[in-house]
């Protein structure tokens, strides 16, 4: 069985996200679980992502080899910590 869950984390806070996704890896351990999202914090542990540009898988990998590779996972994630560190402020 697969679970997807389809941007099911972007109405919470980061610290309810943090307990949620630690809650499937307690309750999924060793399952496939799919999970969509916009946010890097969400897919930042997974142990494979899939970039998606214009419906087309363009780049996977984990979230360093993704960041270190450039392109569109490492423009997101350098925006979302701007946006963090902007928040924090």
């Amino acid at each position: 069985a697969i679970l997807l869950l389809d941007d099911c984390l972007s109405a919470v806070d980061t610290r309810t996200e943090e307990e949620i996704l630690h809650n499937l890896r307690e309750v999924f351990p060793g399952r496939t679980v799919m999970l969509v999202s916009h946010r890097i914090s969400t897919v930042r542990e997974a142990d494979l992502i899939l970039v998606l540009e214009a419906g087309r898988i363009t780049h996977r990998g984990t979230h360093d080899e993704l960041v270190a590779a450039g392109g569109l996972y490492a423009d997101l994630y350098e925006r979302q910590l701007l946006e963090e560190e902007l928040a924090a402020v």
